[in-house]
């Protein structure tokens, strides 16, 4: 399956994150449009440019305000407050993909848990300061739309260098890292070293905490197909990039996975889909609920939930906050092989559609058309879905057949 791996030699921001997509061969002009799916489109355009630093080659990526929020200076552009719920709205009500309100709405999430921790508020009552500008809200849903853009299903990284020395925040003189850095990357190596300056910012740091599996190396089953890189705005002694190696790792590889369930039997049924979208955007890999019979026969639903190591905590508060459940139980995966697949377009009398492709040991074993995708050209053609999925699915089969 597609996935990343993430050399943060010189730490990482959500501006190097994308210049390092773009390096890779994310298209600007895809990224703009999605990006133009926001309300705050007209608050910015994306200036991107091919530099150096210290020899090496890499693509800077900035986000340019065209008009101030609050105030008139640059000062206030960049401290602009907005609230966590107004943010996670914003992604709600935009027309993005789920997968990308998911994936944006995981990391934000991250972010409010942080803050709210280090300022001993509860996440949702969070208002962000420099990552409330709209520059960071661009890092953050451009990071999702490169995600589900190059149909990444695994994100590792490797030891991350924080910097050293202090930095000025909304909040006054903080030490590096930031507070909210620090929490973010509690789970993951990281050290400060070189340079007396952030390298990560609680942006870049989010961003880990919420998708990426810390790797000491290149896992050893990952085959690289190229290496991109993301420029930072310092001139340091060391080049001030993000190193992004972009490729092919087996399924199931060095990640440990566990199921947790929970036998309920007194929730109102139409809370089950409200909870699994939480948990799926928390980083869940699958949910399903399942009927059961529990002590003197009472009807109820077991749910069940797949999910990453680095996700438990996530996970079990959901659990808790959003179903009635008052306790469950956790079980390791002792193995879980997949399927390698791939995302690919084909053209129908529809439109432009994705369809993913499945093989084990060298064989196609399926392929299956994008529902989304699906679901949007029938709403626009008033076709029958099932038709255009049959359709994407006959052209598919009939490319693969002729390769």
């Amino acid at each position: 399956m597609k996935a990343i791996y993430l050399d943060c030699f010189s730490g990482i921001s959500g501006n190097m994150l994308l210049g390092a997509f773009i390096d890779a061969g994310l298209p600007t002009a895809y990224l703009e449009g999605e990006l133009n799916k926001l309300p705050v489109a007209d608050e910015f355009y994306l200036q991107i440019d091919a530099v150096k630093k210290c020899g090496v080659a890499a693509t800077y990526l900035d986000t340019v305000l065209t008009k101030p929020s609050v105030g008139s200076d640059e000062h206030h552009r960049h401290h602009f407050h907005r609230r966590y719920a107004d943010i996670v709205n914003m992604i709600a009500e935009s027309t993005l993909k789920n997968d990308v309100k998911r994936t944006a709405t995981a990391i934000f999430g991250e972010l409010a848990k942080a803050e709210g921790k280090v300022h001993g508020i509860a996440a949702e009552d969070v208002t962000f300061h420099e990552v409330g500008a709209t520059d960071s809200i661009v890092d953050i849903v451009g990071a999702a739309i490169a995600i589900d853009y190059f149909s990444i299903e695994r994100v590792f990284v490797g030891k991350i260098n924080t910097g050293s020395g202090f930095v000025e925040c909304a909040h006054g003189t903080m030490p590096v890292p930031a507070p909210a850095t620090a929490e973010l990357l509690r789970e993951l190596p990281h050290y400060g070293a070189v340079a007396e300056n952030e390298l990560t910012t609680p942006t870049g740091a989010a961003i880990l905490k919420a998708l990426a599996v810390y790797a000491d190396n290149l896992p050893e089953d990952f085959t690289a197909e190229r290496i991109a890189y993301g420029a930072g705005t310092r001139d340091l002694t060391m080049p001030n990039v993000l190193r992004l190696y972009f490729g092919e790792v087996k399924s199931g590889a060095t990640v440990k996975l566990f199921v947790a369930e929970a036998n309920i039997d007194d929730m109102d049924p139409r809370l089950y889909d409200y909870a699994a979208e939480k948990l799926f955007a928390a980083g869940a890999l699958d949910v399903w609920t399942e009927s059961i019979a529990m002590k003197k026969n009472r009807p109820a639903q077991k749910l069940s939930v797949l999910f990453a190591e680095k996700d438990k905590d996530a996970v079990a508060e959901i659990i808790f906050t959003e179903t009635t459940s008052i306790g469950f139980r956790i079980f390791r995966v002792d193995e879980r092989p997949e399927a390698v697949r791939h995302i690919a377009k084909v053209t129908t009398k529809y439109g432009d559609v994705a369809c993913k492709v499945s093989a084990y040991k060298g064989k196609i074993v399926s392929v299956s058309a994008e529902y989304d995708e699906c679901r949007a050209a029938a709403e626009k053609s008033g076709t029958p879905l099932k038709e255009i999925a049959r359709e994407a699915v006959a052209v598919m089969t009939s490319r693969l057949g002729d390769e």
